[in-house]
């Protein structure tokens, strides 16, 4: 049997990537998050400042001048990334439609990170540093990006919570408390 990956999706803002951190670091893992674009970009020849932030981001950034290869091409080469770091397994990955990608996977579990809006609207300017005036327009921008690329690609709706085993609320369990629900799971699973 493969070893176990965790796969973290989050709405923009809900502290994902924080729970993601205290999760891998409880566990003795690896996280994947931002390491992740510019292990896709540097596959595909681009310059990591334009995958920073997700490759949903750069792809439908509009301004940002169209680079080959073309989009399905780094889709492809981001399944690749995923794939290589659920082999290796004990590995939190965050966001790029990995629970879709592994969505067959038995020894996996998928979290959704949620949160309410004007708990992400403020964590976004507090943690995030986008402007207040910004923020509303951000938050939502970002997760029709999001949920964009993972209905395009994968044929999901990323809000679909039949898609995952837990979803936790940082907004009423704070980052913290959501982390250690995860922790606890992955541990009544036995996993080290």
């Amino acid at each position: 049997m493969a070893p176990p990956v965790i796969t973290i999706t989050r709405q923009y803002a809900s502290g994902g990537s924080e729970v993601a951190r205290l999760v891998a670091a409880e566990l003795g893992w690896d996280v994947i998050d931002n390491e992740f674009v510019d292990e896709v970009a540097r596959r595909a020849g681009l310059p990591p400042t334009l995958a920073a932030g997700s490759p949903e981001m750069f792809i439908a950034t509009a301004g940002v001048p169209r680079v080959e290869p073309d989009e399905a091409a780094i889709v492809q080469l981001t399944e690749r990334v995923i794939a290589e770091a659920a082999a290796q397994g004990r590995i939190v990955l965050v966001g790029r439609g990995a629970q879709a990608v592994l969505a067959q996977r038995p020894d996996a579990l998928h979290v959704y990170v949620v949160a309410p809006k004007p708990w992400r609207m403020k964590h976004a300017v507090e943690r995030l540093g986008v402007s207040p005036a910004d923020v509303a327009k951000v938050v939502d921008e970002t997760d029709r990006q999001r949920d964009h690329y993972v209905k395009t690609y994968y044929g999901r709706h990323r809000q679909d919570v039949v898609n995952y085993d837990m979803v936790v609320n940082t907004g009423k369990l704070g980052i913290d408390g959501a982390a250690a629900l995860v922790v606890a799971e992955a541990r009544r699973r036995n996993w080290r």
